[in-house]
């Protein structure tokens, strides 16, 4: 019997098609049912237009039903994959810009900072919502794949109130595998272990990689038996990109020991001492690419990819299908875990789990990111023990925002989500208990229509902000495009070169995933 996966967001661009094209790279699940459910009819049709016509071209047997009924497509599902962004760009826009008028500067602002608590705010009712419809229409045991941001607190609060299993998939330490890696083939060929013409493979190289999601830890690192931790510092120091691009990441690996697997625009947001001081951020970070500290690096690529995929859509119709003889299968967990479970094949990557001993020096019930193996008997999670107290240190302070962020979504509890911003690393850095208090009045109010949680306490909350004003106790803020803002090219700009905006556009919705070999 074939299986049935439900993609709720399935309106995003790239993502959409990577998943499904991976899956059907396996054999054995050529025959998938795949219902594709957006809240976009517009961009749900254009989405499913491709992947009919790429299916259709390699004969296979595999259908898509597509739907805006998020529960017809839930329906006898045997796995449902969530990539939706809650409230869409606009929302997102509002997670940037909102903060910056109170000095906190953002690169992309999904998982943690003020940013990232609203997203979850968002998000969690949203994905409650999704639990519930698993529960009473799909499959018994269904799994919920869950690739949404912010990550950690998704994942919580779906396990503890959402009812259903859930996993969280990212892509963040397969990217930084191939960091390691790079920076190790870049020694061993100087040293001679290597040829010069000798590629590494991030297989070669053995790592164990923990914490929490985009605050995870490689605590190993080996290669041809040797111990690569010790020499990490120097080989990223001598590596003529990643010195450039990776300030941040490399700092903290100096002074930590132990390499983040978080890229350096994100892993800048998440500490408190990066981005805290407007006129210092440029040091830290590099314009080459968003994803190395640009100011709403993020929102802008997924503006431009967006408004160039639907100006663009008639010629993406026109271009060859996918080639599935060709597809050079990506590195998402997604269509390994299902092909594990469904046919007993062994895939090894790491997983965001919630914490039953895992990591013993991170609370039980939170949720980890470790290693993890897939076969038929199920998602097994080895314990990984107690991380580096540095690294502890830092994911301990993250944890408590996001659990104080998951029970403030859950319950409607401003006081909770304002006592969350207030212990947020980079918030609490930048801006005074008054300023957050406000701040996160602010945000309320102006993202009212997707905090149904929130409707009672909205109206108080615009009342505080209109009495601020009257009394004179507003906070001052501040008329900033932020410290490392570029543009948003039109769609006229980006027509100069096509084939880079339409690259933009495949891979914009999940950020940049590193693939090699």
């Amino acid at each position: 019997m074939p299986i049935k996966i439900a993609m709720i967001g399935a309106g995003s661009i790239g993502f959409t098609r990577r998943l499904m094209r991976d899956i059907l790279s396996v054999p054995e699940l050529q025959d998938t049912i795949f219902a594709f459910t957006d809240i976009s009819a517009r961009n749900l049709d254009m989405v499913a237009q491709l992947c009919k016509r790429d299916i259709e071209a390699n004969r296979l047997p595999a259908q898509i039903i597509s739907t805006t009924d998020r529960r017809a497509a839930i329906a006898d599902s045997d796995y449902i994959i969530c990539m939706i962004r809650q409230g869409g760009l606009e929302a997102f826009q509002l997670d940037i810009d909102i903060p910056l008028k109170y000095g906190v500067d953002q690169c992309v602002g999904d998982t943690l900072c003020a940013g990232g608590i609203m997203y979850g705010q968002r998000t969690i009712p949203a994905l409650l919502d999704f639990c519930k419809d698993i529960r009473e229409v799909a499959k018994p045991g269904a799994l919920f794949l869950n690739y949404s941001n912010p990550m950690a607190m998704n994942t919580w609060a779906c396990n503890k109130y959402g009812g259903v299993k859930t996993i969280g998939l990212c892509h963040g330490v397969q990217g930084a595998h191939w960091q390691i890696t790079k920076v190790i083939e870049l020694w061993a060929k100087k040293e001679g272990l290597l040829k010069p013409d000798e590629a590494l493979h991030r297989k070669a190289v053995d790592v164990v990689a923990a914490g929490l999601n985009h605050q995870t830890w490689f605590i190993k690192v080996e290669w041809r038996g040797m111990d690569m931790i010790p020499m990490l510092p120097a080989l990223f120091e001598a590596h003529p990109e990643y010195r450039q691009t990776e300030k941040v990441r490399i700092d903290v690996l100096k002074r930590f020991g132990y390499y983040s697997t978080e890229s350096n625009g994100h892993l800048s947001e998440y500490l408190p001492w990066y981005r805290k001081r407007t006129g210092e951020i440029m040091k830290w970070i590099d314009l080459s690419s968003w994803i190395n500290g640009e100011t709403g690096g993020y929102l802008r690529v997924c503006t431009e990819g967006r408004n160039w995929f639907e100006t663009d859509f008639p010629n993406w119709m026109k271009e060859p299908a996918w080639d599935m003889s060709t597809y050079q299968r990506s590195e998402e967990h997604g269509s390994y875990i299902i092909e594990g479970l469904e046919t007993g094949r062994v895939y090894r990557g790491h997983f965001n789990v919630v914490n039953q001993g895992h990591i013993t020096n991170l609370p039980d019930g939170c949720v980890v990111e470790i290693p993890g193996y897939v076969d038929r008997t199920g998602i097994n999670m080895p314990v990984v023990g107690a991380l580096p107290l540095a690294c502890a240190a830092t994911c301990s302070a993250s944890v408590r925002v996001q659990e104080m962020s998951v029970e403030a979504a859950v319950r409607g509890d401003v006081t909770l989500l304002k006592q969350a911003m207030l212990h947020d690393p980079l918030t609490g850095a930048v801006c005074d208990p008054e300023e957050v208090w406000q701040l996160t009045d602010e945000m309320l109010v102006a993202q009212a229509q997707w905090l149904p949680q929130y409707a009672a306490e909205i109206p108080r909350a615009r009342q505080r902000l209109e009495e601020a004003v009257r009394n004179g106790t507003r906070v001052q803020l501040r008329h900033t495009q932020g410290a490392a803002r570029l543009r948003t090219k039109t769609v006229e700009e980006m027509a100069t070169e096509a084939a880079a905006a339409r690259a933009n556009a495949q891979a914009a919705d999940k950020g940049k995933m590193t693939k090699q070999g």
